[in-house]
Parts: C-alpha cells; structure tokens; sequence
C-alpha cells in the first residue's frame, strides 16, 4: 500500500498532462480514434539495471502503434508484475501533428542479485536461454529479491524442468555463493541430506586432521549439493593449501555414501594437491601517497620464497595500518594474483586506494589546571593540520602514564571525533586524579609487630 499511495499521485498527474491534452490533428478521412494516437517516441528514465530496450520489451509498445490510456495501463502492469520496479508511471507530450511523445518512468527495486542454479541435472545454458525468451529482464544478469519474481521464475524453472522429463518442486531465495557475493539460489524443494562426515583422499603436503579441523566448522551439518560443498571447500580448504605454495589445487572427485552410525552424509574428497609455487615479484600499481618502496617493505615475502599469500595478505594489513598514520583513515588495499604456469611462480600486484587524507582539528584537554593543561599542549606533537593518526592519542596517554608526568594519575579517556565533510579529527583528552589512600582510623599505627 506505501508504494501505491507514491504511484497514484504521479498517476493522476501523467493521466492530466497525456490524455488530457488537445488531441494531435488528424489528416483528412483519418480512421484514429479520439483517444488513440500514433506512438512518435518512446524514452524510459530511471532505470539502472535493466536497459531501455528489456523495459520497452515488456511494456508491449512500439514506436508507430496507435495506443490510449487502456494499452498503457496494460504495459505498465506488466511491469510492475514483473516484481522489478517498485513504481511505474508514464507521461505524454505533444509530437507532431501526427501523434505524441511517451515517456515511461520507473524506479526499480534495489535489492537484485545474479541467478545461480544447484543440483537441477539440466543444461544451465539451455535454462538460460529459455528464461530470456520468457522474460527480456532476465538479460540484464540479475533478478530482483522480490516474492512475485521468485514465483514467476520458480514457475518457468518448474516448466522447464517438467518438458525435460524432470518434474521438480523448486526452491528459490537469496544465498552467499563462493565469491562471497549473495545470488538468487534456485534448487530442488526437497530437504538435502546434510554432511555427517568427510573424509580427505591424496593429501599428503597437509596432514588429515589439519584438513578436518578446516571442513568442520563450515562443512559439517551442512545441506550437501556437490556444487554447494566445492564452494565450502574452496573458501575453508583452498586457502591452506594456498598458503604452502599449491596454488593450483584441485578437488578433483567427490563422491558420497550413507553414514553407518549417525543420520546424514559421509563425503569422500579426492585432492590433488599439485606442485609448489614460488613467489615472483611484488609490486605496487597505480600512485601511492607514501614512497611504494617504503609500503613494500611492509609485505614479508622475497622473491623464491614460497609462495603464502596468507603472509601477503598479512603485509597489507601492515600497510594499510601505515597508511592510517600518515591520514588516510579511508585507506583500502588490494592484491591480485598473476599466476605464471610455466615457471611455477606468482606475483602479486598491489592495488592502493588511500581516499582522502584527513588531518588533525581541535585538542582539548578536560580534568587538568591551567599548568598541567599548558604542559599538555606544549608536549602534543600532532599539531593542528598535521596529518591525523588515529593512534597516536593513545600512545600520548602511555607515555604521560609511563614517565609519570603527573602525580596521582588516575583514569584517563580518549574521545576522537571524525569529521567526513572537512576530513579532520578533533580528540579530547580527559584526565582524572587517583583519590588518595584513607588513613586508619583513630590515628594509630597499622598493625606491626609487638
């Protein structure tokens, strides 16, 4: 109901600047009728991620159809049950004496993600296509999050299925694939049988029980589809192997039987483990705003080595941290992987996004006479318009405590505030004094020796 009260006023407003206008002459003897007009144009704005031509496909109107208010409705129904666009309107302007210019408005839903199909036994291309054919959205490569797509798609996969002589119940919904990205899942509708135990067939470079350790937490009672479990492989195994050189591991057979002592699957994975790969060259491309020499420094791996891209990754993370000390809170760091077969060697490229750098605002001191305020200042060497580093208010406050600085020191707080708009940080710097200790009452000595 929210997105039709947004629609019907635009409604109103479309159906008074179309329909409501004086009527395009016609030429002599012409058979139109009053509220059918030649379509002289068609444009769509507001769409992002499906074309003009996919909307228009739907909408069901050409350019040169003679069309009214009723062809209209029509399409934009169509549309919006298409379960793409949240609101679809439409306006008219005067063409030529001959006809008018149509406009077609639509805001489309943001949540759309692309099709993946599990354990359907049919060929995926074949699918494909015959979902184009049923609908000229699906070209775009993605499908919106919505309940009347998931029916209709779930309805044409059912079809399809069913005219390859595989009747199947089908369910549809949104899942994380191995990418780490989310899709629109299609799958068989029958609960899975889920993985009980697993058990690693050529490994020899990592021992078993390494490997179990890694499969249990994502593998273990998880519904099993062979294309689902290579994922969980590929994101809890791989990256073992990937860290010892292998950088071409493959799971290369997978095959199942039922459990003798407990519900569920015992899974057999064959691994060929493949040769060991060193590490070539690694370098930085693009501008860095700290020398690239320096920021390579930070990545712990030479040329020969083996090749452990966990090492890698951990000297971006160095990086990165290094780039936030110098002002780039924003900063965001990258590397792929350029494999070379024929040596047996990878490099890894850096991609460097430092964003804006942002520098230091306003100091203020909290909990301090004017004297120890003053010696506060005059030892704080992050300066106004320096470059601010997030670190360094907590190192001034360790310092202070370690070379004590100030007698009865009790709690202190940091209190940073970023601002994005003016790319600075103020701190505000609290101190608190120690309460002294309570003498023993009635003024005697404390308990010692008679």
């Amino acid at each position: 109901m929210r997105n039709m009260k947004r629609l019907l006023p635009f409604l109103m407003l479309a159906g008074a600047c179309g329909f409501g206008q004086t009527k395009p002459a016609q030429s002599a003897g012409s058979t139109v009728p009053a509220a059918r007009w030649p379509i002289e144009s068609l444009l769509v704005e507001g769409n992002h991620t499906y074309s003009a031509e996919q909307i228009l496909a739907v909408l069901g109107l050409k350019v040169g159809q003679v069309a009214g208010k009723p062809d209209f409705e029509a399409g934009r129904k169509r549309l919006i049950d298409t379960g793409a666009f949240e609101t679809v309107g439409y306006k008219f302007a005067a063409g030529s004496a001959k006809g008018y210019a149509a406009v077609i408005q639509v805001l489309e839903v943001q949540q759309a993600y692309p099709a993946e199909f599990e354990n359907l036994h049919v060929s995926e291309q074949e699918l494909r296509a015959a979902l184009r054919e049923k609908d000229p959205l699906f070209a775009s490569g993605k499908l919106p999050a919505t309940q009347p797509a998931f029916e209709r798609y779930k309805n044409w996969v059912q079809e399809f299925l069913a005219a390859k002589g595989q009747p199947e119940k089908i369910a549809v919904g949104v899942a994380p694939i191995s990418t780490g990205e989310f899709a629109v899942v299609f799958r068989p509708a029958h609960s899975l049988p889920a993985v009980a135990l697993v058990t690693f067939r050529g490994n020899h470079v990592v021992p078993s029980n390494v490997l179990h350790d890694a499969i249990s937490g994502a593998g273990i009672g998880a519904e099993y589809t062979e294309d689902r479990f290579r994922e969980i492989l590929n994101s809890a195994i791989r990256p073992i192997y990937e860290a010892r050189g292998r950088m071409r591991v493959r799971f290369t057979e997978l095959s199942t039987e039922p459990t003798k002592d407990v519900l569920g699957l015992h899974v057999f994975v064959t691994v060929d483990e493949g040769r060991s790969y060193t590490m070539g060259k690694v370098s930085i491309e693009g501008m860095a705003p700290i020398d690239a020499a320096d920021l390579l420094r930070d990545i712990d791996v030479k040329h020969g080595d083996v090749a452990n891209f966990d090492k890698v990754d951990q000297g971006l993370e160095t990086m990165r941290k290094a780039l936030r000390r110098e002002g780039y809170l924003n900063a965001k760091i990258t590397a792929d992987r350029v494999v070379d077969d024929g040596h047996e060697s990878v490099d890894a490229v850096v991609h460097v996004e430092a964003g804006p750098q942002f520098t230091m605002g306003k100091l203020t001191v909290a909990g301090l006479d004017l004297e120890g305020e003053a010696e506060v200042l005059r030892i704080w060497t992050m300066k106004t318009g320096k470059p601010f580093n997030p670190e360094y208010p907590n190192y001034f406050l360790g310092v202070i405590r370690q070379q004590n600085i100030f007698e009865h020191l009790g709690k202190t707080a940091v209190d940073v505030k970023i601002n994005d708009k003016t790319h600075t940080g103020d701190v505000k710097l609290t101190f608190t004094a120690e309460k002294p200790a309570e003498k023993p009452e009635g003024g005697g000595r404390g308990p010692g020796p008679n």
